[in-house]
């Protein structure tokens, strides 16, 4: 099997987006880095990684610690990456997946 050359887009992402690419797009949204209606869908493995540069240059000034974020970053994260894992569950996603090898 092939591996797609462009991105879904995370709202048709596998368990709802709970995927490391749902997760830049989240935090590049949270940054103001994408605008909340951006999927990326269509996107390549290259713009992806771009966006994904970005974000963590973003989160290199707060340590990678949402603790550090000033408190409205840390409000909209709280928001988006809530309402996204809330979606996910309703959609059957439990989480799981992203520890199974932590068994």
């Amino acid at each position: 099997m092939n591996k797609p050359d462009t991105y879904v887009g995370i709202d048709n992402d596998i368990f709802g987006g709970m995927t490391t690419i749902g997760k830049t797009i989240r935090d590049a949204r949270v940054f103001g880095l994408l605008e909340d209606t951006e999927t990326c869908e269509g996107w390549n493995l290259a713009g992806i990684d771009a966006l994904l540069q970005k974000v963590n240059a973003e989160w290199d000034k707060y340590g990678c610690l949402v603790s550090h974020l000033p408190e409205d970053l840390f409000e909209r994260h709280q928001k988006i990456h809530g309402d996204a894992v809330k979606k996910a569950r309703e959609s059957g996603w439990s989480g799981e997946f992203e520890t199974e090898d932590e068994k």
